[in-house]
Order: C-alpha cells, then sequence, then structure tokens
C-alpha cells in the first residue's frame, strides 16, 4: 500500500482512531493490506473481517506476532496495536481501495482495466498481466481474487510506480461488479462472454448480462470496452458503451473484429493460430490447451494493443505462459499417461470446451478418458444443464466417462441414457473411489481430461493421478 498518516487511513475508511504507545495521528502506515493474520508482514495493516465460520478479531493477536502494525476492525479488542474501528470491515476495503487508487491515478501514470465474463476471467488476466509486465510494473490478482474482498484487496497492491492495474470482476449478485468497478473506474473494460456460468444466481441469461454489462457502464468517459463480438449478448453491449461515451474495440474470430484469430490449429502441445490486429497478422503458439483459450488471448491483445503495446510484443510474452493457471487446463502426468487438471471452476460453456478440448487432442491411437463433476450455482438449471453435459460426452465418443459424486450423477445417468451402455459410463460416489478405478483402467495412451467445479474437490483427485503416472 502507499504510505499514508494513520488519521489519513482513518479517514479514508470512514473509521475512528485509537492510537496505541508511540503511534500518533501522524504516524505513517505503508505496508501491506490482509484479512488474512497468516499472511501478514512487518509493517502491515489487518483487516479483521468477521467470516462465516470464525471471527476476524480473533486473530489481531496473530497479526501483531506476524508485523500489523494496525488493526482495522469492527470493535475495539486487547492487543497491543493501534486500531481503527470501523462500522463494516469490508466495506471498510472498498473505501481504502478507492482512495488509494485514486491517488496513485492523479499522482501518475497509472492505467486501469477490468476483465468479467462468465468464463475465462482469471485466464485473460493472467495473459494480459503477462504483456504488461514488459511494459511495467502491473498488478494483478493472485488467482481468482475478484469478490468483494480479494479485488479491493488486489487493488490495495498498487504503489506510486504502478503503471498498470489488471483487475478481475466477478459478480456474487446484481450490482456486484458495479460496486467492484465504480472504486476505480477502469479506462479499459474486458467482457468475455455471457453464459450460464452462475446464471442461478441471476434468474437466468439476461440477469446474467443485465450484471455483466455493469462493468461497461463503470468505465471513465472516453475508456474503451473490449467486447467479443462473437457473443451477441455480449455484442448487445455497445449501445451502453456509446451511452457511457466510451469506444468499442471488438475480439472475435468473425472477420468484422478489429482484434480476430484465423487458421487455428489444436494439438496435444497448445493452439496455434494467426493473429491479426487492425490489419496487421503475426503467427501466435499458445502453450495453454483448448482452443477456448484463443478467445482469451484476443481479448488480452485487444485490451493491450488498446494501451500501446505491440502486438509483436504481445505474441511474444504470450508465447512465453505454460499455463493459465494451476488447475485450469494443466498438465500433468507422462507422455505415457496424460493428465489435464481442470477442476478449478466449471460451467456449461467451460465444460463443453474442455471436453471438445479433450476430442481434439487426443490422438487416432490413444484413449479419451472424462473424469467429471458437478457444476457449482446453477440453480433451477442445474438438473438439464448436467443432461447436457453427459450427452456431449457420449456425442464426443468419448470410450470411458467417470461421474463423480452425487450433485453430478445425472450426467451419469444423461450418457447412459444416450447410448453408453457397454460400461463407457461408470459412478462413483467419491473422489477416493474414482481414483481407486482410475489406477487400475488406466493404460498407455489415455488422455485424461479432470473437469468439475472448485467445491466438488477433483482438483485433487487430478494432481493424485497426475503424481501416479508422473
Amino acid at each position: 500500500m502507499i504510505a499514508l498518516t494513520l488519521e489519513h487511513l482513518a479517514d479514508a475508511v470512514r473509521g475512528a482512531l485509537h492510537p496505541f504507545g508511540d503511534d500518533t495521528a501522524d504516524t505513517i502506515v505503508e505496508g501491506a493490506v490482509d484479512t488474512d493474520s497468516r499472511l501478514i508482514e512487518p509493517g502491515g495493516v489487518f483487516v479483521a473481517k468477521p467470516g462465516d465460520e470464525t471471527d476476524g478479531h480473533l486473530f489481531v493477536g496473530a497479526a501483531i506476532e506476524r508485523g500489523a502494525v494496525v488493526a482495522i476492525v469492527e470493535r475495539l479488542v486487547e492487543a497491543p496495536v493501534s486500531q481503527i474501528v470501523v462500522a463494516d470491515a469490508v466495506a471498510a476495503l472498498s473505501d481504502l481501495a478507492r482512495v488509494v487508487v485514486a491517488e496513485v491515478r492523479a499522482a501518475g501514470v497509472l492505467r486501469i482495466v477490468g476483465i468479467t465474463g462468465s468464463n475465462g476471467k482469471t485466464t485473460t488476466k493472467n495473459l494480459l498481466a503477462r504483456i504488461l509486465e514488459g511494459e511495467g510494473e502491473t498488478i494483478a490478482p493472485k488467482a481468482s481474487f475478484n469478490n468483494e474482498v480479494g479485488a479491493p484487496l488486489t487493488m490495495l497492491r498498487v504503489t506510486a510506480d504502478t503503471q498498470y492495474l489488471v483487475s478481475e470482476f466477478g459478480a456474487s449478485g446484481p450490482g456486484a461488479i458495479a460496486h467492484l468497478a465504480g472504486l476505480v473506474e477502469p479506462d479499459v473494460g474486458v467482457v468475455l462472454m455471457v453464459g450460464m456460468a452462475h446464471a442461478g444466481g441471476f434468474g437466468g441469461l439476461e440477469g446474467t448480462f443485465e450484471a455483466k454489462s455493469e462493468l461497461v457502464r463503470a468505465l471513465r468517459p472516453g475508456g474503451v470496452a473490449v467486447l467479443n463480438a462473437d457473443d451477441a449478448r455480449v455484442a448487445a453491449m455497445a449501445p451502453i458503451a456509446a451511452e457511457r461515451g466510451v469506444a468499442v474495440r471488438w475480439f472475435g474470430r468473425g472477420p468484422e473484429a478489429a482484434v480476430r484469430a484465423d487458421d487455428v490449429v489444436v494439438t496435444a502441445s497448445g493452439t496455434s493460430c494467426v493473429i491479426t490486429v487492425d490489419g496487421a497478422s503475426l503467427p501466435l503458439h499458445l502453450k495453454v490447451l483448448g482452443e477456448h483459450h484463443v478467445m482469451n488471448a484476443l481479448a488480452a491483445i485487444a485490451a493491450a494493443t488498446t494501451l500501446g503495446v505491440s502486438l509483436a510484443d504481445a505474441v511474444g510474452r504470450l508465447e512465453t505462459v505454460e499455463i493459465a493457471e494451476r488447475w485450469r487446463m494443466q498438465p500433468m502426468g507422462s507422455d505415457r499417461v496424460r493428465i489435464i487438471n481442470d477442476a478449478y471452476n466449471a460451467s456449461p460453456d467451460s465444460m463443453a470446451a474442455a471436453l471438445r478440448t479433450l476430442a481434439q487432442i487426443t490422438g487416432p491411437d490413444e484413449r479419451m478418458v472424462a473424469v467429471l463433476g458437478a457444476m457449482s450455482e446453477l440453480g433451477e438449471y442445474a438438473g438439464e444443464e448436467h443432461d447436457r453435459v453427459g450427452e456431449l460426452a457420449v456425442r464426443l465418443r468419448i470410450p470411458r466417462i467417470v461421474v463423480i459424486g452425487a450433485e453430478a450423477r445425472r450426467m451419469f445417468l444423461a450418457a447412459v441414457a444416450q447410448g453408453s451402455w457397454d460400461d463407457e459410463a461408470v459412478f462413483f460416489a467419491t473422489a477416493d473411489e474414482a481414483y481407486d478405478y482410475l489406477v487400475d483402467e488406466l493404460r498407455d495412451g489415455d488422455r485424461v481430461l479432470v473437469k468439475s467445479s472448485n467445491a466438488s474437490g477433483l482438483r485433487f483427485l487430478g494432481d493424485r493421478l497426475g503424481e501416479s503416472f508422473s
């Protein structure tokens, strides 16, 4: 965090300062801000956030032991540290992020990119960060820090020297993206797609459209909306951009996109294509597995070139990316038995994309194996969407379909109903049971996809299989 006096810090979070020891209102604080006492570093600011399972106020002492010099709390605690009492610790995080980013922006060259979409946010964030890091100091979220806590924590990492802040915006409900993006008013807003991910929380695709379009509405006047020309719902955000006085930069696979990809070829070593930006073209070999990641790369290139990065630099830096993120199309195992661990997140769109990638990268003498778990946050659409995944797996002629967990059982039943009768599809209640089956079942030449939402925990099964067949 940038240097602030305790008084300025208290004003920023609309709290009451209670100095301790030799501290005064003029004491300078410039350490990192965190809500996890285990991650506090010397000089840090600890935010005692109440949680569903525990209360951050119980860990103020632990934060002090790790070097915290001030705690933002909702009630005073008995602890030898300066404290700032606020009405709502999570709201205080947002207030502080808004103030810090505004001060950095006013004093320097900070440019801000916001990214949202039903799928691909984290991958696009990582790809764009890799490009921008070559231009100057870049701050981007760790993992998927995209909610009311993670996004402000990322924003608070900016310094006086930061040139680019890349923010990922998830949506827990209507208004969430408007709030988070409103903290920083991005110069560039990237909308990847409007799909069924989390549709249960928005009442369907129209509600999801409204939520994702909040980013476009939050852009600074004179900014740029980077929109997916291939997604009709995203394309329908162009009039919103016009109302806000921001330009539109299109990316996609079609000829109308200013940033597009042609001649796409998918292999087990990655995806090759030709990238065209405003009429200039260069070949790109993306090591990240999956044709669907071409769109994420296009979005990153579109945002980067909007900020003045050359196409050659953007392509060159993307080609150094090995994986999008841990547990996202992560190759494991060996050439003998290849495991693709993609079990950090799942939606109907990403599940279909991963299954199609499995089919594309499996050679004629190799066998496809799909290990599938439940997709979360689909609400009333969960049953039919799990049915569709099971049906698609059969239509792609995947000869071994392993479904795990009661919430995913409809995938198994749909696969059987679709025509998987000869033991192609099997069901296990737990990941341990599936592991015991798979270590005996898998053989040389198998290409294995492990795919589910985070809540299903299959990412750890993928790790176990990767280690077993390494």
